[in-house]
């Protein structure tokens, strides 16, 4: 049985679409392990402008009606009757609901992962149209999938809400813990504080962050916030930071990647991730891979683990004070020379939780 992944864009690992990462991942070990396996990415352009990769990767035209599909598409699906299973990635997408119930009319068989778009903060926040939209659409898109796999208890909170099932899977991605990594080795005599993902102020909670450091800095004023990546809210986030006095102190880097953004990593003291609602947070593995300890919020899902590891801090959502007191924790850690246990931690938390091995097993079994 064929493995299909439907995504909007290209799986393409070198962008801040955290979606598109793990898919590329996802699709990468599949096929590696032997499994049959391909993407098919919706897009406004066609052009193979990414790496070299290990599976098929088709491309079909996004239509001006984000409901419509195109016949290219149509054809493709129908093809694969009988001999493939679709796993669609994402929510809030109307052309989903249209794929999927031309999957349901021929009887071909689709699993999907929100990643973290059902999460309880989102749909609690959903305005009058979205709700009207989630009974019209996502609840029939979500009545005619065979299986939702889910990242973290919250969203299966939030799904449960408003369309309570017995469908859902919970279970994590894997990650690659590179065994020949070069982890962070030495700490300098500052205390660097890094994020890194898209610049959703709301959805990952960066006004919280920046509210968090300026407490923090108050006390340690030989630390730094570097932010590394961009969106549409660096503007205002530049704003933010500038009317606190701290532009010497918060660095925006922009969006960096591969080594370079590897090397910016190990510089880092502490990494955190304050988001209000997350699926599974790609960069605090990043960062936990390198050696790195994190203070998250719980709505990261990852929060409980890096608890029960010992390889960080998780704090209460929406918290800034909350956030700021762990920053202030972290740093002591560093003072009396035992942040580095922590990173350790956190490196063999990667290695023991988000295994690829484990994990394929427990896709085998989504789509069965």
């Amino acid at each position: 049985m064929e493995i299909i992944h439907l995504i909007l864009g290209k799986a393409n690992p070198d962008r801040m679409n955290g979606v598109n990462k793990v898919v590329y991942q996802l699709a990468t070990k599949q096929k590696q392990s032997g499994r049959e396996v391909s993407v098919w990415g919706i897009t406004k352009d066609l052009t193979h402008n990414y790496g070299d990769r290990n599976f098929k990767t088709v491309l079909f035209p996004a239509k001006r009606n984000p409901f419509q599909l195109d016949n290219s598409l149509k054809k493709a699906i129908k093809s694969k009757k009988g001999t493939a299973v679709f796993h669609l990635h994402g929510g809030w997408i109307p052309v989903y609901y249209t794929a999927v119930k031309f999957m349901n009319d021929s009887n071909i068989p689709v699993v999907i992962t929100p990643h973290g778009n059902y999460n309880a903060v989102s749909m609690q926040r959903s305005n009058i149209k979205k709700k009207i939209y989630f009974r019209i659409f996502e609840k029939t898109m979500l009545e005619m999938v065979n299986k939702v796999h889910s990242l973290g208890e919250s969203e299966i909170k939030g799904l449960n809400e408003l369309y309570p099932n017995s469908k859902s899977m919970l279970f994590p991605y894997g990650f690659d813990a590179l065994e020949n990594i070069e982890e962070k080795t030495t700490w300098s005599s500052s205390f660097i504080i890094g994020y890194m993902g898209r610049l959703d102020i709301f959805h990952k909670g960066l006004d919280l962050l920046i509210l968090a450091y300026d407490e923090f800095q108050k006390k340690v004023p030989s630390s730094e916030l570097w932010i590394i990546g961009d969106g549409e809210g660096r503007a205002e986030l530049e704003s933010m930071v500038n009317s606190r006095n701290l532009e010497k102190k918060v660095r925006f880097l922009g969006s960096k990647f591969g080594s370079e953004k590897d090397e910016l990593m190990k510089k880092l003291d502490i990494f955190t991730h304050s988001s209000r609602m997350e699926g599974m947070p790609t960069s605090v593995l990043e960062a936990s891979n390198l050696g790195i300890p994190s203070v998250v919020t719980r709505a990261t899902n990852i929060g409980g683990l890096i608890t029960n590891m010992n390889a960080g801090i998780s704090v209460e959502d929406s918290d800034p004070k909350a956030l700021a007191m762990g920053f202030n924790r972290m740093y002591q850690l560093k003072q009396n020379d035992t942040l580095t246990e922590l990173g350790d931690n956190a490196k063999n938390m990667v290695k023991s939780e988000f295994n690829w091995e484990k994990a394929l097993v427990r896709f085998d079994q989504l789509y069965s």
